[in-house]
């Protein structure tokens, strides 16, 4: 076949121009080669950086440090800790004196590494502190005023470690009477700043007659310093110094120097003076506050719009501390005036609006915008100290429009930072926390994902808080005054499963499970609990599709119909116990997994047991793998002697995988399970002491299921007295009648689950009436209880993940729609969907293990569904 023809408009070019390009391609790759081969070690090199084998730790270090390279040098001061820890004594006689000697001519990668392992030899306790002093102290003192700057506070900041723990006779002598002369005019400015931040530690570790005597007169001596940076530095050591030298001389000394240097002519040593200034307000009386510092305070605040921005920053992010600080000498008009000033911050760059892009923007004016961004998003973090300022009564006339722009705000750190305060906000208002609704509503719509992340974190205790607090408190029309809540949290769990974020996705998903709580169990059917049955059979990603089985979970527990809990038992066991997919009956499994957690052992054993014992003959190994690794939680669930049926079904179960089994990893994983299963003791039926915590807790399960089920029996006979005119008072009444029976009923009772005569079998109608008509309001009461037990078993996710499973494709997955999640009308509600026990039957045929045909993919040959087949009556 001969070659095509090179398209049109293309000539092939073979000329000298041509080729004398590839020579040039050539030669720039030679170019790009010669440093690797450059890099490569000569064998003169190599036998220069061999070292003897046989020589001891101590003996390589002093033999590396004495003539090896730098590299090899700093290799062993990094790894000095350990010898300090293996052979200190050694260490100190033979091979600190070498580091001394190198790091004469360190260079600045082997000082680093030289004041880290002094910091970690301290840390670790390796010497005695007498010991360190004598060896290292000196050495530290001699390499802090290093060239570079880098190095130099390297040293300083093990230097400010090490006078922690060094008693004060040895700071007085190696450190404080050598600090005098460094701190003098005529030493570097770098010598005077390390003075500052020395003096800063050194206040707390001396007698109060010490400090006035000779470190005061050093701290004023630097304090009118005639370098801007000196003074800035030691202004910023004052708040340390105070600290240690009590309030009496704080305002005698440093309270004056704090004056002063608010006064400064250098923006940054008043920006320092401020920040300190607010930081000691707890220290000064009310005659300090209100005579000296409000005036500063004020006078600052005036000049910071005409200085720079740099000094809003700041102002902006202790603007909250500053005023809750000085509430109580606030006159009403000083009071409003800073009240206003909060409010100018939370607009600050709004107002200028400019049509052109963000290219034609000069960088001045960028650069500009950036820092009214960060002013704006301090004014959100200081929001919750605002409205105490104003009181929370107060919240609607003086900072909602402030808190509606902070909502609004175009720039993400200030709506990511309002989503943080959200929660503290809505604790604030309490009662008023229904003026908050729509801006609720408004971040779960964000466009940005991040802060949808940030309001989540607290998200069911601010829909708490919305659904108890003022005018709606009522159990009945909790979701009225939010209307769009339910589109709201929909779509922001949209929005994160078509991100890439799937760790938000999933804590949204785990943060779902407080929604019975919130809105109706119907609500939760028809908008959300098919959503988790999507997510659980369709995402890729596994920490997200375990978050969503366990929320579907808790919604089916707290469901209050027992129609649409069987019809949601029954798809999980079809489609996902018994679908095509192993990855949808594995996911069966960890469902299995969350229903022994959430719910009495008996709904377990009713209706899960079964399906779930079936996959020991299930055709692909990761599954029967899986479930030997769950079958003790199974057996678990097990009562002697009720259950002795279904311990016989597990038992011989397990005998088949034992004799039957051939893939020797699941094989190996069978072993170990009938191991655990025989150690395993049973729990009876009669509480047993041994068993007494869980066996209680398990009764207050099947308590609240039972009241599930009969709560929907009243609620029915409800509906159906609705004809008569006295039907409601009567119902009220014995509402009210049942307060005290309840109260009186001894919770250790044994509470079983009604079977399908339960109902038929009651003493008395009346009493069981008025002994459970209190469950209306069972959402807010049980579950309140609850829910804080069920979240601390949440799903565990890896940071490490990676959110992609190789082998899923959309024929895997069986498809849900809506409709099929629709409650069946009473009209064509087969006969087999009543009440009874959803138990699947053990009829299904076995399928080899090791068949080629059913291992190897996600997607297998259709499984047969062992349910008995629904046929309505025409």
């Amino acid at each position: 076949m001969p070659p095509p023809p090179p398209a049109a408009g293309v000539a092939m070019d073979f000329g000298q121009n041509s080729l004398f390009g590839y020579m040039e391609d050539l030669q720039e790759l030679i170019i790009i080669e010669r440093p690797v081969r450059r890099s490569l070690k000569t064998p003169e090199e190599i036998e220069r950086l061999t070292v003897d084998e046989d020589l001891s730790d101590v003996e390589r270090a002093v033999y590396l440090l004495s003539a090896g390279q730098d590299i090899q040098g700093t290799s062993v001061i990094a790894n000095l800790p350990f010898l300090m820890r293996q052979n200190p004594t050694e260490t100190l006689r033979r091979v600190l004196p070498k580091v001394r000697e190198a790091l004469h001519v360190a260079g600045v990668e082997m000082q680093l590494t030289a004041a880290v392992s002094f910091l970690t030899i301290l840390q670790e306790e390796s010497v005695s502190t007498h010991a360190y002093a004598h060896s290292f102290l000196q050495v530290i003192l001699l390499h802090l005023e290093h060239r570079d700057t880098g190095v130099s506070n390297a040293w300083l900041e093990t230097l400010l470690s090490v006078i922690e723990v060094l008693p004060k006779e040895t700071l007085r002598h190696e450190i404080l009477n050598p600090l005098v002369s460094k701190a003098q005019l005529s030493q570097t400015v770098q010598s005077r700043l390390i003075s500052c931040k020395i003096l800063g530690k050194l206040t707390n570790k001396f007698d109060a007659h010490i400090i006035k005597r000779e470190i005061l007169p050093l701290v004023k001596s630097l304090c009118q310093d005639v370098e801007y940076e000196v003074r800035s530095c030691m202004c910023r050591q004052l708040e340390n110094i105070a600290q240690g030298i009590g309030a009496e001389l704080t305002k005698s000394v440093v309270l004056p120097e704090l004056i002063e240097l608010s006064r400064d002519e250098g923006s940054s040593v008043r920006l320092a003076a401020f920040e300190t200034l607010v930081n000691l307000l707890d220290i000064f009386d009310t005659d300090d506050r209100s005579q000296t510092i409000l005036p500063v305070v004020k006078s600052f605040c005036e000049k910071s719009f005409k200085a720079d921005e740099s000094l809003l920053i700041s102002l902006s992010f202790h603007l909250g501390k500053l005023c809750h600080g000085l509430y109580g000498i606030f006159t009403p008009d000083q009071h409003l005036r800073f009240l206003e000033f909060y409010k100018k911050l939370c607009t600050l760059g709004l107002q200028q609006e400019n049509g052109h892009n963000d290219n034609q923007i000069p960088p001045q004016i960028l650069e500009q915008e950036k820092k009214y961004a960060s002013v704006r998003k301090n004014c959100a973090y200081n929001l919750p100290a605002m409205i105490i300022f104003v009181d929370p009564k107060n919240f609607h006339m003086e900072l909602y429009s402030t808190f509606f722009c902070l909502c609004h705000d175009p720039e993400v750190p200030v709506r990511y930072t309002i989503a943080i305060c959200f929660y503290e906000v809505s604790k604030l208002l309490n009662s008023g926390v229904y003026l908050i609704h729509k801006e609720l509503i408004t971040l779960l719509q964000d466009e940005s994902l991040e802060v949808l992340d940030a309001l989540i974190d607290h998200l069911p205790e601010i829909l708490e808080l919305m659904c108890t607090g003022g005018e709606s408190s009522v159990q009945e029309n909790k979701l009225s005054s939010l209307p769009d809540l339910i589109p709201a949290l929909t779509a922001a769990e949209q929005r994160a499963a078509a991100s890439l974020k799937w760790r938000t996705h999933e804590k949204l998903l785990q943060k779902y499970a407080c929604l019975p709580h919130i809105i109706s169990s119907d609500q939760i059917y028809y908008r959300f609990l098919q959503r988790m049955f999507t997510i659980m059979m369709t995402n890729n990603v596994l920490p997200v599709q375990k978050a969503a089985s366990r929320t579907l979970c808790i919604f089916l527990r707290y469901n209050r119909k027992q129609e649409q809990k069987h019809e949601v038992i029954q798809k999980l066991i079809e489609q996902l116990g018994q679908g095509k997919s192993y990855w949808n009956r594995l996911r069966f499994l960890d469902t299995c997994e969350f229903v022994i957690e959430i719910f009495s052992k008996s709904f377990f054993c009713k209706y899960f047991f079964l399906p779930a014992i079936e996959l020991t003959h299930d055709p692909v190994a990761n599954v029967r793998m899986k479930l030997c690794c769950l079958l003790p939680k199974v057996k678990s669930t097990l009562k002697i002697p009720a259950d002795k049926h279904l311990l016989q079904q597990l038992e011989m179960c397990v005998r088949k995988l034992l004799c039957q089994e051939k893939d020797k990893d699941v094989l190996a994983i069978v072993k170990r399970t009938v191991l655990e299963l025989d150690r395993m003791e049973m729990s009876m039926d009669a509480f047993q002491k041994k068993f007494y915590e869980k066996d209680l807790l398990d009764q207050e399960k099947e308590r609240e299921e039972l009241l599930l089920f009969e709560m929907e029996q009243l609620e029915k006979e409800k509906q159906q007295n609705d004809g008569r005119p006295s039907s409601d008072k009567i119902f009220e009444k014995k509402r009210r009648d049942t307060k005290t029976l309840t109260q009186s009923l001894p919770k250790s009772i044994p509470i079983s689950v009604p079977g399908p005569s339960s109902s038929s079998s009651s003493t008395s109608k009346e009493i069981k009436k008025s002994k459970l008509i209190r469950s209306q309001s069972f959402n807010n009461q049980a579950f309140h209880a609850k829910y804080d037990n069920l979240e601390k078993c949440a799903s565990k996710t890896t940071a490490g993940y990676t959110p992609s499973v190789s082998g899923l494709t959309k024929n895997s997955v069986l498809s849900l729609t809506d409709d099929s999640f629709r409650t069946r009308s009473a009209s064509s509600a087969p006969a087999s969907f009543s009440f009874s026990p959803l138990i699947p039957s053990t009829s299904r045929g076995t399928v080899n293990p090791t068949d080629p045909k059913n291992s190897g993919s996600k997607d297998t040959q259709p499984r047969k569904a062992t349910l008995k087949s629904r046929k309505s009556n025409p």
